[in-house]
């Protein structure tokens, strides 16, 4: 009988461990999902005005959510890019998860099952990890992670949803002037960086120049757009990783 009551409690206090968890994952995931509620229903503006499919646009936030690369995706498909050339993009762009989510299963308990792990590497986001990374307990609770993925999830695809709905309602005008809104996110995203970092603004006009003269070149006028970015993003990656090498500083600054 007291053996039932001991396991009781544990449960019992196991239970409420839990909850508390999911608590904490979700009250740190809360400033993220506000950020992302209005940049998904641009997402979703987006997508409507350069005449993608609702559906389509929506299984992008469920299955990819991926913010940028899911901006390139629908300009990339607007532009009619061969379907090839969006997933190697949008693969090149997402090859940072790799090392955010092997940073996180380094914080995460061996014995936790590789069904979690997917579920946990799925929703890891820069602002998920980042908030997860700062996190001071040395191993980190699948359930405080998931949670924190969760809601920022859900935050993304109700903000694509209303972006969908909104379009519907708006002039036409006013809808075909929303593509300006990738470009505006992504000088919002770059320009705070450039002014601290003299090496990211190097990367940003090696980019531009490399883009430019694929762009111009008779030898590279067959190529596509997808094409241009893709080579463009690799040899600029490239370029700066020789002349800042891991370990000389040169990005730290970054």
């Amino acid at each position: 009988m007291n053996n039932n009551k001991v396991n009781l409690t544990t449960a019992s206090d196991k239970l409420s461990d839990y909850r508390q968890t999911l608590a904490q994952g979700v009250k740190a995931s809360i400033p993220i999902a506000v950020g992302y509620i209005p940049i998904a229903i641009t997402f979703g503006l987006v997508a409507k005005s350069s005449g993608i499919p609702d559906y389509i646009a929506l299984l992008m936030s469920f299955i990819v959510f991926a913010g940028a690369s899911q901006f390139v995706g629908v300009s990339l498909i607007a532009l009619g890019t061969n379907p090839w050339e969006i997933v190697l993009t949008t693969f090149i762009l997402n090859l940072r998860h790799f090392l955010m989510t092997a940073s996180l299963a380094m914080r995460i308990d061996p014995s936790v099952s590789k069904a979690w792990r997917c579920l946990i590497a799925f929703g890891v986001t820069d602002e998920t990890f980042s908030m997860a990374s700062l996190q001071k307990d040395k191993l980190l609770s699948p359930f405080f992670i998931v949670a924190l993925n969760m809601l920022a999830f859900l935050a993304w695809n109700t903000g694509t949803w209303a972006g969908i709905f909104l379009a519907s309602g708006l002039p036409a005008s006013l809808q075909a002037s929303m593509g300006i809104a990738l470009y505006a996110m992504f000088i919002g995203l770059l320009v705070p960086a450039l002014k601290e970092s003299r090496p990211v603004l190097l990367v940003v006009l090696m980019s531009i120049g490399i883009n430019s003269a694929l762009s111009w070149l008779p030898l590279s006028a067959g190529l596509s757009a997808g094409w241009r970015i893709i080579l463009s993003t690799v040899l600029a990656a490239l370029t700066a990783a020789l002349i800042f090498p891991e370990g000389t500083g040169g990005l730290k600054d970054a």
